[in-house]
């Protein structure tokens, strides 16, 4: 329709419609006039025309400013946005949206649901023996000798507001947000959409993922830190800059758990062998290599060589922290024999005279006032006595190397349970719970003192205030709501079989084609471009699962040989192996699954 001004001139065009489109016609004898140049469409700039339609100064791209690439992007960003489009895409898009998403939606929905139910049942938040600690860290910014102080500056960041269940309420964003991250990358690279749903209901819908995200502990905002860099890792191709920002994000999850250490090694070793698998057949592989590698590494040492530098700066000690050697040696105890050992003198007062059997958890030896270690003067993190820790537990490793690897593989296969025993007691074991009464207060020292910094922080009391019946409904929740571990161990094996079933396809089908006849050449040559493809396609997928399984594996297995198993452990390493499993499904049809089974490529149903 058009609408004429109150003179009665001639129309004004239709929306989308230029006054010059429709040129008068040439008169007889005389040549057509010149048609004007189309405007640009809606949502393009005039650099995007063709060259000829472009404006006298725009011709030239890099030539000032304005026609450059950075004044392409300052008049993208300038340009006048219409109000009314996010409203015109929630009628005409956004119906369609949810319906393609809706299984995704309903889970991250109860997600959403269950941690506003936490959050009225548990005000402010609820409290583990570390968080005191960090918050002593965040109310006077210094190294702490146990734990780095990533977790205690995300605490500073938000010390403006004065409130823990703030706190807590962006931990239950972040939690939110992996799940979001798993389903995205899932779908990104080519996943299946029921398992990129499958995929997030662990974090979304585990009632300890919650209970872990309303606990002052920095395990939520690493898991966060760790799931983005695995993320941000597929994304394809990588770039100079996409590496960088991986390393910044690596080194921020190493500055709050130190666990994310050697993950930096790991990824490096991933981005080099990205990096020679894109450079085959380039004139200089090395260069290619090291545009990927150098960016990731610089970025992800240089904050940590910095916070290692203000550590040194504090303590005269080398290091991000200075429990290392007091760790490993209380996770030593669990196996140390000093009869077999036979330690010098000044290492024989660490010994412990009980069996193995018969002694407690690792981390016993390091909290508990009878341990050997603790009975030492001075502190049990001063230097001379992490250092003496440290070279007790080097020697017994040497001397009980087949011991620590039982060791380690028990604590290991604690992780994939079905049931969920107490351990390593009752006390540390009951933080995971919802509690039902309030808890008592801090009675180590540590804690009674670093209860009067969060007070400050606070800025109030920190009495935990049980609100029924939501404490009520998350308790009966987290009876049924879990991951067993061993279906998380499951999971973990759903890559390799999956990569299993792939392989076996693959070869079963290229006997088939060698036994084509050899004088159709085409036919010989189609055959081996499907070999190729299907060895590609193998090798695409498990490039990719291949980052997530190996950095879940990899938060699995450091703090059982380093430290001691603990169930908060594991909950990092679940959306990872979850991401791995919808990852490595992609692609795979009952047809691959039937010749892997049956080398024909059909079941033989003949009798007899």
């Amino acid at each position: 329709m058009r609408v004429s001004d109150s003179r009665g001139s001639a129309p004004w065009p239709e929306r989308g419609e230029h006054p010059h489109e429709h040129p008068e016609p040439a008169r007889p004898g005389e040549p057509p006039s010149p048609r004007p140049p189309a405007p640009p469409a809606e949502g393009q700039l005039a650099e995007e025309r063709p060259a000829e339609e472009r404006p006298a100064h725009l011709r030239l791209t890099g030539e000032g400013l304005v026609g450059g690439r950075l004044g392409n992007w300052m008049r993208g960003r300038l340009a006048p946005r219409d109000p009314l489009h996010p409203v015109a895409w929630a009628r005409a898009d956004l119906p369609g949206w949810a319906r393609r998403h809706r299984w995704f939606l309903v889970v991250f929905g109860l997600g959403a649901l269950l941690r506003l139910v936490t959050a009225l049942g548990y005000r402010p938040a609820l409290w583990f023996p570390d968080s005191y600690t960090y918050v002593v860290t965040a109310m006077r910014p210094r190294p702490d000798l146990v734990r780095p102080a990533g977790y205690s500056m995300f605490l500073r960041l938000l010390e403006a507001f004065h409130s823990f269940a703030l706190v807590v309420t962006v931990q239950h964003v972040l939690g939110l947000l992996v799940g979001v991250m798993l389903y995205v990358t899932v779908l990104r690279r080519g996943g299946p959409s029921w398992a990129a749903v499958l995929a997030c209901v662990p974090v979304l819908l585990d009632a300890y993922q919650i209970e872990l995200e309303h606990l002052l502990v920095s395990d939520s905002l690493f898991t966060f830190l760790v799931v983005a860099a695995v993320c941000l890792a597929m994304r394809r191709p990588l770039t100079p800059r996409s590496a960088a920002a991986l390393g910044l994000v690596l080194a921020a999850a190493t500055l709050t758990r130190t666990v994310g250490l050697p993950l930096i090694a790991v990824f490096a070793l991933l981005l080099l062998a990205y990096g020679v698998r894109r450079a085959s057949g380039a004139a200089r592989p090395g260069k290619a290599v090291a545009r990927l590698t150098v960016p990731f590494l610089v970025a992800a040492l240089l904050p940590v060589a910095g916070y290692a530098g203000w550590f040194y700066a504090t303590y005269q000690r080398v290091g991000l922290v200075g429990s290392n050697g007091v760790f490993l040696y209380a996770r030593t105890m669990a196996f140390a024999d000093c009869s077999v050992m036979k330690p010098p003198a000044d290492l024989a007062v660490l010994c412990d005279s009980r069996p193995p059997a018969s002694r407690p958890a690792s981390q016993e030896y390091i909290w508990n006032p009878e341990s050997p270690l603790v009975r030492l003067p001075g502190i049990t993190f001063t230097e001379e006595t992490d250092t003496l820790a440290g070279r007790f537990a080097s020697l017994a490793i040497r001397s009980q190397p087949l011991d620590y690897l039982r060791s380690t593989l028990t604590e290991l296969g604690r992780s994939f349970t079905l049931g969920r025993p107490v351990y390593p007691d009752a006390e540390t074991y009951g933080y995971y719970e919802f509690p039902d009464t309030v808890p008592p207060p801090p009675g180590r020292h540590p804690a009674v003192k670093g209860k009067e910094f969060a007070q400050r922080y606070e800025r109030g009391s920190l009495t935990l205030r049980i609100s029924e019946p939501f404490a009520g409904l998350m308790r009966a929740y987290q009876d049924v709501a879990r991951l067993p571990g061993t279906v998380l161990l499951l999971i973990l094996l759903v890559p390799p079989a999956a990569w299993a079933v792939r392989a076996r396809s693959a070869r079963t089908r290229r006997p088939a084609a060698d036994r084509a006849p050899s004088n159709h050449a085409s036919s010989n040559h189609a055959s081996s471009s499907r070999g190729r493809s299907s060895r590609g396609r193998s090798n695409w997928a498990s490039s990719h699962w291949g980052i997530a399984w190996a950095t879940a594996w990899a938060l699995l297995l450091v703090p059982p040989a380093t430290a001691q198993f603990d169930y908060r452990y594991v909950l990092p390493a679940v959306p990872l192996a979850c991401l791995a499993a919808a990852l490595s499904v992609r692609g795979l049809r009952p047809a691959d699954m039937t010749r892997a089974t049956w080398p024909n490529g059909r079941q033989n149903t003949k009798s007899g």
